[in-house]
């Protein structure tokens, strides 16, 4: 009989969960903030509306701009929930792999190695291996010999009706690694998309800035109003750009301006 090869997956290869899996759970801080401010400004413009054509045009702008990042927003966050849920179904598909059809072909490939010394060597899945795809790729080379050899495995105990179902299976988990890897790649444009967005924002605000300053120059309550909205927030102010009028000292604020 010619030699054969079995590969066996020992039911202790459990892969650890890729770093790649670990992504935000929200825009980035200072992209969020100068979002918020963007609204703080239009709500402000809307309140207190301008003739100007100069304004009308950056308050459109200003408008799209936020409709954008909405937008973009919602990508990311569904980018977030497809790769969350892929890791679920990934953890859950590989614990019933190996608790049910690995360890089934596992013990008919020893079984048979032991009775058929020409099925030669056997491989085990390494327990240290720690990707999904290491995973996947052992797992699929066991189900292809599997498919090749099952005659003869069949003599050792081989259910075909369980090979199927971890075929089947592991169609299932190339699935969850493609709604992962295509959610994190939405997550990750989003992501940039709000930066870029973001600083678009700040740039409408600042081409409304130098109209309302002139606007609400005698108006010191208004004014203090537009120089708090058009403020990014969290970023401390650097010495000297914190106009009168503005929020406290202390508040850890920086002028869209």
């Amino acid at each position: 009989m010619v030699a054969r090869s079995f590969i066996i997956i020992t039911s202790a290869g459990m892969p650890g969960h890729p770093p790649a899996d670990a992504v935000e759970g929200s825009m980035n801080g200072e992209s969020r903030r100068k979002i918020e401010m963007g609204k703080r400004a239009l709500e402000f413009s809307r309140a207190h509306p301008d003739t100007e054509p100069g304004t009308t045009t950056a308050m459109a702008r200003l408008e799209q701009l936020l409709a954008r990042a909405t937008d973009t927003a919602t990508a990311q966050r569904d980018g977030i929930i497809h790769v969350r849920a892929a890791a679920a179904r990934k953890r859950e598909l590989m614990r019933q792999m190996r608790e049910a059809p690995i360890a089934h072909l596992a013990e008919v490939g020893r079984a048979a190695a032991r009775e058929e010394h020409e099925l030669g060597k056997t491989f085990t899945f390494k327990p240290g291996a720690s990707t999904y795809l290491a995973f996947r790729t052992a797992a699929r080379s066991m189900a292809s010999s599997a498919q090749e050899h099952r005659e003869l495995l069949a003599k050792y105990g081989l259910a075909q009706s369980v090979l199927d179902e971890f075929i089947q299976t592991l169609d299932q988990f190339d699935a969850a690694l493609a709604l992962g890897n295509d959610g994190r790649t939405a997550h990750v444009g989003a992501t940039r998309e709000l930066r870029s967005v973001a600083t678009e924002i700040v740039r409408a605000v600042r081409l409304m800035d130098a109209r309302n300053r002139q606007r609400f120059a005698d108006q010191e309550q208004l004014f203090g109003s537009w120089i708090s909205a058009s403020t990014v927030l969290g970023t401390p102010a650097r010495p000297g750009t914190q106009p009168e009028g503005g929020p406290p000292a202390g508040g850890e604020v920086r002028p869209a301006a």
